[in-house]
């Protein structure tokens, strides 16, 4: 899959549509940059613009933006909440797929030494671009903000890293750098600013000071007041959802909120976020209420009426959530998308990919599809009420092992294709033939990787098939029985796979580590499989007598 980097250019104008417009215009006329978003606040009078490309569009279509933004926006008129330096105020750049923080270094680094070379304006680097400490953090470097920047370009200390140490009133700076992703998220309350203010400085991290710090770790925040909606926010951004989720963030700001006497009245999330974050919440909420939901959808309906996310605007998860906005070029042409008959016919044509790696990925998937329909034929039946908290437990590894599985039908072909791609490459000279053998032998080892990994994963189960063959809806019998043997059938094809991979590869070791594993995971799956046709064989004659 290509290299794909998310920019999420932040400038200040929230209030006027030509120029937001105009902005969106430029990245998304940018050949290989696709726009996911634009979040304009008027209050703030910010535009926050979310898109994505290879590391070189993304740059191109930052440098576009900027190019027009320079044109129209003017800094000696600017009024806002929130805080800022200039026209574009900050530009990073974050790893998304198939790249690393450095990668996105480079990035910041090229593109703020070009926009300080076209447009003459300092510019500043933070994150993980900053080259020094004190600039890091971007509160940090907006200290002062753009009324006090033309007195610190004064300062040696404050030289920019990009560009001339010179006021251009109509711009004032620019900050680009690399990080992690960050998600802006803001808390409603029915409150003045100084008390959503008072909130942001209890949990911030910065708190009130080295003395005074605030509870949450990887939190900025503030406090201000939105005219158009009538109501204030506590501002936050998490700089690393997995340290402080964004579910605690909510919950501690409602905690801060009651002391006070004061209503919550939902979030909003400000450009895009990571679908993990809203699972993360998902599961919080599930586990707090005692739910039991098992779909993805349903996950996020879920937290988006727990967080009030649709307080301001309707959430759209599709147009929210980074995951659901990123398509691959190529994923319409994965096997897991395409239809049933496309599917069959596409293993039967003349080509060893699809092969039985993929059907056998395929079939185990059904396999474990059908354990889950049996608990759901089971769960919420009256009959069945006293089985429902042991349905909830059995019916999730069914579902969670139903899903990675699907992912491993393309995940065996692409597998195999690395190898056949090793096959082809140039074997002219000693070196060339050196990294083509690298290449292969690396090719054959994630062949064999795939399918160990699915018999591990089916392997895990059989405990779970055993204990729903004791007490699932009997009248789903034969559905039982072909889970059984769909997962072994799973697990015998995945064996197979690996032995004859395995035949090419050189490294002892590996090899025999492999192969011993191979066999135990085939002979696991076939006692098992018997021991479940024997349960339910059994089940089924004590109902007879």
């Amino acid at each position: 899959m290509a290299q794909l980097v998310e920019c999420v250019p932040n400038f200040s104008n929230g209030q006027n549509k030509e120029v937001i417009d105009a902005i969106a215009d430029a990245i998304s006329q940018t050949d290989g940059c696709s726009l996911l978003d634009v979040d304009p606040g008027p209050s703030t009078n910010r535009t926050v613009y979310t898109f994505v490309g290879s590391p070189e569009a993304a740059v191109e279509g930052a440098l576009r933006a900027a190019q027009v933004a320079f044109q129209l926006i003017d800094m000696t008129t600017h009024r806002g909440e929130h805080p800022r330096i200039g026209a574009l105020d900050v530009c990073p750049f974050i790893p998304v797929r198939n790249v690393g923080m450095q990668d996105c270094v480079q990035c910041a680094n090229e593109f703020g030494k070009r926009l300080a070379e076209k447009l003459e304006v300092p510019v500043y680097l933070y994150g993980e671009a900053a080259r020094n400490e004190r600039r890091r953090t971007l509160p940090n470097i907006r200290v002062g903000e753009y009324e006090g920047l033309q007195e610190k370009l004064q300062n040696p200390e404050w030289a920019p890293d990009f560009g001339p140490a010179t006021f251009v009133p109509r711009w004032g700076a620019t900050v680009t750098g690399a990080r992690n992703f960050l998600i802006a998220y803001n808390v409603n309350l029915l409150s003045t600013k100084e008390q959503a203010h008072r909130i942001a400085l209890n949990l911030r991290e910065q708190g009130r000071g080295k003395e005074r710090p605030g509870r949450l770790n990887k939190v900025q925040a503030i406090g201000w007041y939105l005219e158009e909606a009538n109501f204030a926010q506590v501002s936050i951004n998490l700089l690393d959802f997995e340290v402080t989720a964004l579910h605690t963030v909510f919950e501690e700001v409602c905690k801060d909120a009651k002391d006070l006497d004061l209503p919550v009245v939902g979030s909003q999330i400000v450009g895009l976020l990571p679908l993990k974050a809203v699972m993360d919440a998902a599961e919080f909420y599930m586990k707090k209420e005692n739910l039991f939901i098992l779909e993805e959808e349903h996950k996020i309906r879920l937290v988006i009426s727990r967080l009030g996310l649709d307080s301001l605007a309707p959430f759209n998860a599709k147009e929210r959530i980074i995951e659901h906005m990123v398509q691959d070029e190529k994923e319409g042409n994965c096997l897991v998308s395409m239809p049933l008959l496309e599917f069959i016919r596409s293993v039967g044509a003349r080509s060893a990919a699809p092969g039985g790696g993929s059907v056998s990925a395929a079939v185990a998937a059904m396999g474990a599809a059908l354990g889950s329909m049996v608990g759901l034929m089971t769960y919420g039946k009256r009959q069945f009420d006293h089985l429902d908290g042991q349905m909830r437990r059995l019916i999730t590894p069914f579902h969670e092992t139903m899903k990675d599985l699907i992912a491993m039908v393309d995940d065996d072909s692409n597998a195999f294709n690395s190898y056949m791609v090793a096959l082809k490459m140039p074997k002219s000279t000693s070196a060339e033939r050196e990294r083509r053998e690298a290449a292969m032998q690396d090719g054959l080892k994630k062949a064999v990787s795939v399918p160990l990994s699915l018999a591990e994963k089916v392997n895990s189960l059989w405990p779970v098939l055993s204990e729903m063959a004791t007490c699932g809806n009997l009248a789903c019998k034969s559905d039982l029985q072909v889970a059984a043997k769909a997962l072994e059938l799973g697990v015998f094809g995945a064996h197979y796979n690996i032995i004859i991979n395995l035949k090419d590869i050189k490294e002892q070791e590996f090899n025999d580590k492999a192969r011993m594993k191979a066999f135990d995971l085939l002979d696991q799956a076939k006692r098992n499989t018997v021991q479940v046709l024997e349960l339910i064989d059994k089940r089924e004659e004590l109902v007879k007598e």
